[in-house]
């Protein structure tokens, strides 16, 4: 039977909800396929559910092809799993947690990893049971700080997650690259362009862990590939660090006058008209040590001060530094922060100091002192002195301070060579569409999930994680396929194959809706789903509207044609429009 619109559930809308910041937030709730119910939270509506569906559908053929097979857990699950693996700290104010009646603590799972753990330990304790592929399509929670954009990052989302199970390694590399090729088929399947890149792993853990981005400039995303075929998300980006140099002939570092040079481009300024180089080169900000101050808040509440140099030329990415310092929280030193460490003269800040202030391993201020690997052993620099008004000249890593370590926060640029050596990188956006995790033995080790070998001995069971957001992709379909008009789905996706439109009014154009009774019942017997516009009171030129909005790829207009036998068929992807006649427009499809 064809789905009506006389009697089927659909409002579209003629203006853009107030708060749409993207186009397939502004047309998915026009075209009456969502329905905002609190920042980041949607109902789905019936054009929504269908086109939700067939995206799931596709992901469950994939994952039969792949091996897995389907299981379905609650949403709502009790919190000491997630205590056991320490994720219910480690994900902090980003886990929805709430206690029942008898005070009991329970979350609204943002991830699956540890009740798909306990499942198999419940019923699975030889290795003749492995390997082990299983997985879910279910919604998650996250108590997103910004929900932004729609269906793109929200509170709640769809989520196809699955997990696979081996007792060895080389078992998790099988198992791996078979959901990883599933993956590939998967976007292919959907029409979606990807980029596999290295990405962080995060609170999931693991050792392995890539993303498959899709290219867009509302991307949340930033990464980095080069020519030569290197992609890496930035927060997983590595610097290729210069070789460490001798310093055995260097001059001493030599603390000079630099007066009003809180600032990197100050500093060279002064350095280059009050102490110009002896050869006449000029001094450029990448010689020059930024010195970073930040907070860190660990998962025990405590804060704790750190210092990070940096070359001058780079800035702070952000998220380059809550991926090294995980899982503390990172956020610049405050005021506050200072007055507590008077050691620290804010604009002269330096890891060295006549005086005696000192950071890093041999610190006087009691502050850990970290470096970009670009500040190897042997590279000079001009850096704060720990006085106001001074910077030190020619202060030599490796000889005059020692960092307690090497940490990436730096800024990755268009250029910067690719670790693997395959040349330089470029930037892009992405949208992150699918992750894949080598988990190990994180979670495994942690709820102890072990299984007898062909030796008869415990093993503990190897993991792997990996994860599609399937109402992201959902959105991002819809991001692609559209036009100044409305939706135009792709066949694979679209809530129904072809959209017949009745063009006349019942009373008065009888003929035309008897001819389109027809034509829609031929339509289905050759196996395509209809939606059938057939509601009698309304023009023709509100129902071409809402065709063009709802976008589902094929429409077909009866309209005053049917006299001669004739009627009209529009490809909403091609915008071609042709006459064909009535009893040719299942062959004209």
């Amino acid at each position: 039977m064809p789905t009506r619109l006389t009697n089927y559930f659909l409002k579209t809308l003629r203006e853009d909800p107030a708060d749409a910041e993207v186009t397939s937030h502004r047309l998915l709730v026009r075209a009456g396929y969502i329905r905002r119910q609190a920042p980041g939270i949607f109902a789905w509506l019936p054009l929504g559910l269908r086109v939700k569906s067939k995206i799931e559908a596709i992901i469950r053929e994939e994952m039969t092809n792949a091996g897995a097979h389907e299981v379905h857990f609650p949403a709502l699950l009790p919190k000491e799993p997630y205590e056991v693996s320490g994720r219910y700290v480690e994900y902090g104010d980003g886990m929805f947690r709430l206690n029942d009646r008898r005070g009991a603590g329970y979350v609204l799972a943002p991830t699956h990893e540890e009740v798909f753990t306990l499942l198999v330990k419940d019923l699975y304790n030889s290795y003749k049971d492995l390997p082990l592929s299983i997985y879910q399509i279910q919604d998650k929670y996250r108590d997103e700080a910004r929900p932004r954009a729609g269906l793109l990052r929200g509170r709640e989302f769809t989520m196809k997650d699955a997990y696979s199970f081996d007792y060895t390694d080389a078992g998790l590399d099988v198992s791996y690259q078979a959901q990883r090729d599933a993956y590939e088929r998967i976007f292919t399947r959907l029409g979606l362009e990807y980029v596999i890149v290295k990405a962080d792993a995060g609170a999931m853990g693991g050792s392995k862990s890539e993303e498959f981005l899709h290219p867009t400039l509302v991307g949340e995303d930033t990464f980095v590939r080069s020519a030569g075929g290197y992609a890496a998300n930035v927060e997983a980006f590595t610097t290729l660090a210069p070789p460490t140099r001798s310093y055995e002939k260097l001059t001493p570092a030599e603390v000079l006058d630099t007066p009003d040079t809180p600032t990197i481009a100050s500093l060279v300024e002064v350095a280059n008209a009050v102490h110009p180089r002896p050869d006449g080169t000029a001094w450029n900000a990448s010689e020059t040590l930024k010195n970073v101050v930040l907070a860190l808040t660990h998962l025990d509440h405590t804060r704790e001060i750190v210092a990070v140099g940096l070359p001058g030329d780079r800035e702070v990415d952000l998220k380059r530094a809550e991926v090294a310092f995980a899982p503390a929280e990172v956020e610049a030193a405050t005021e506050d922060d200072f007055t507590l460490h008077p050691g620290l003269v804010k604009g002269y800040i330096g890891p060295w100091s006549p005086e005696g202030a000192v950071l890093g391993e041999k610190s006087s201020t009691g502050i850990r002192y970290f470096v970009d690997p670009r500040v190897v052993d042997g590279s000079g620099w001009i850096t704060g002195s720990n006085i106001h008004g001074k910077h030190v000249f020619g202060l030599v890593a490796g000889r005059d301070f020692t960092a307690d370590g090497t940490i990436e926060i730096a800024e990755v640029k268009a250029g910067d060579p690719a670790p693997d050596g395959s040349g330089p990188v470029e930037l892009a956006r992405g949208m992150e569409i699918g992750h894949v995790f080598q988990l190990g033995r994180k979670y495994a080790e942690a709820l102890g999930l072990k299984v007898l070998d062909e030796n008869g001995k415990l093993v503990t069971v190897t993991m792997g994680s990996y994860g599609i957001g399937v109402t992201r992709i959902l959105a991002i379909i819809a991001e692609l396929n559209n036009d100044e008009n409305g939706l135009i789905w792709p066949p694979a996706v679209a809530p129904f194959d072809v959209h017949v439109v009745v063009a006349g009014r019942a009373g008065k154009d009888d003929a035309i809706f008897e001819a389109a009774e027809t034509i829609v019942a031929d339509i289905e017997r050759s196996g395509r789903s209809v939606l059938f516009d057939d509601r009698p009171k309304v023009s023709p030129g509100v129902k071409f509207g809402d065709a063009e909005l709802i976008g589902v790829p094929k429409i077909v207009i009866v309209g005053r044609g049917v006299v001669d036998k004739t009627v009209e068929v529009w490809n909403r992807a091609s915008g071609e429009r042709i006459e064909v006649p009535v009893d040719g427009v299942v062959n004209a499809l």
